[in-house]
């Protein structure tokens, strides 16, 4: 182990950054939880008329969860629940204002992501929104009618506590459709779509007209969820403190000899690589940028590759082109058995290339084959708790960078290392 780690340094730094989270997870969503639960139905009465959720955000971060509440309203993980329509809008696009004020709709739902970083691009474009009549949310003042700001001045620790909440958003807005008398238009019309997907939300009550019986019901899901993400954040962070802190000092003295980071996901898990490599290129705070690729992000040379070779071969093409000896590779998957990030890891592990993989369940492939050399496990099935989780993971693997590297040199990169 390093000096300072023997010393209590990433450790306790590592102790430190999840009672934050635990205390900040706590107190979100103690107060927060019926205000979620009104909304969640507000939402679900805007899908029922035809409504789209619009998600907007400008910086890379806030593009990050524009991006992934998407892709989860539009591709809905469990079994059984209809997809709902979704755009995510971020600054390729151009100005946030002129997007919205061309592609929203009355009845749609606008989500505003890093109004309090955009210099007020964000808060312009919910002002569009409003007046086009759009359903308004936000998680700072910036003029929207729901209003979400966490309770925390750490800019990674608000970010998590966000995707949470909209991971909520998306799982109850689904209870309102099984009361289909407490909404109006077509879909209070349709059948109800529980079985399969019941877990979602144990206290679904019975009265199919009782508006606040049913918002109750919601509010206490609500809380369960963030105890459990709580409860699952620790288990992440504590059972596999050593990995991070042996991935952390892997990554430092790979980036001290002028190496870069290259990261990649499917699904949500992709728009985690994205916010990840964001953290890594940014210099905010303490931090010194570094330099780091998002193997999501062509559209061009991931259909190009897909279309040509096939989708297993998405990512590892790109480590052939990108990776070198003394890079490294971050790979997030929920289940740790995609073809793609498997075959991913096992390029660059060819290739020289330090693995880190952050995955779910029990592992998969990934840790059962120790195919990475460093893994960290989120145990859980549930593939929201386990994204949420991960963020935490890359989050604090972030921070410990650049504190494994006071006082100690590269020679202990390597130490911790599995497979």
């Amino acid at each position: 182990m390093t000096r300072t780690a023997r010393d209590g340094g990433p450790a306790a730094r590592l102790q430190a950054l999840l009672e934050q989270r635990t205390e900040a997870n706590r107190t979100f969503f103690a107060d927060e939880s019926e205000r979620l639960a009104r909304l969640c139905h507000l939402m679900a009465e805007r899908f029922a008329r035809s409504g789209r959720l619009v998600a907007f955000g400008r910086s890379p971060a806030a593009r990050s969860d524009a991006r992934h509440v998407a892709v989860e309203f539009v591709h809905p993980v469990i079994v059984g629940k209809r997809a709902l329509p979704a755009i995510g809008l971020a600054g390729e696009g151009g100005e946030l204002g002129a997007q919205v004020e061309l592609v929203a709709r009355p009845e749609d739902i606008a989500i505003a992501f890093g109004t309090d970083e955009d210099d007020g691009e964000g808060a312009r474009a919910l002002t569009s929104a409003r007046r086009l009549g759009c359903l308004t949310i936000a998680f700072s003042p910036a003029g929207a009618e729901w209003e979400f700001p966490p309770p925390s001045d750490d800019p990674y620790i608000r970010q998590e506590l966000i995707e949470t909440l909209y991971h909520v958003l998306w799982e109850l807005v689904h209870v309102f459709f099984d009361h289909r008398g407490l909404l109006s238009g077509r879909e209070a019309r349709r059948t109800h779509d529980t079985g399969a997907s019941s877990f979602l939300y144990p206290f679904l009550a019975e009265q199919e007209h009782d508006l606040e019986a049913v918002v109750d019901d919601v509010r206490r899901s609500a809380l369960m969820k963030a105890e459990e993400i709580g409860e699952l954040r620790a288990q992440t962070l504590t059972d596999n403190s050593e990995v991070l802190i042996a991935a952390a000092t892997a990554l430092r003295a790979g980036f001290d000899r002028g190496a870069q980071l290259l990261a990649l996901g499917n699904g949500g898990s992709a728009t985690d690589a994205m916010d990840a490599v964001a953290d890594f290129r940014s210099a905010a705070g303490s931090r010194r940028a570094r330099p780091a690729l998002d193997l999501t992000e062509d559209a061009s040379i991931l259909t190009a590759i897909a279309n040509d070779i096939g989708t297993d071969a998405i990512f590892s093409r790109q480590v052939i082109a990108y990776g070198r000896p003394g890079d490294a590779l971050l790979a997030l998957s929920t289940s740790g058995n995609s073809r793609n990030i498997i075959e991913a890891l096992a390029e660059a592990r060819r290739r020289g290339l330090t693995t880190i993989a952050m995955v779910g369940y029990d592992g998969g492939r990934v840790a059962g084959e120790s195919l990475a050399n460093h893994v960290i496990v989120t145990r859980s099935e549930h593939i929201p708790r386990i994204q949420e989780a991960q963020a935490s993971a890359y989050h604090v693997l972030r921070d410990l960078v650049e504190l494994v590297g006071e006082g100690n040199d590269s020679g202990s990169a390597n130490v911790g290392a599995a497979g």
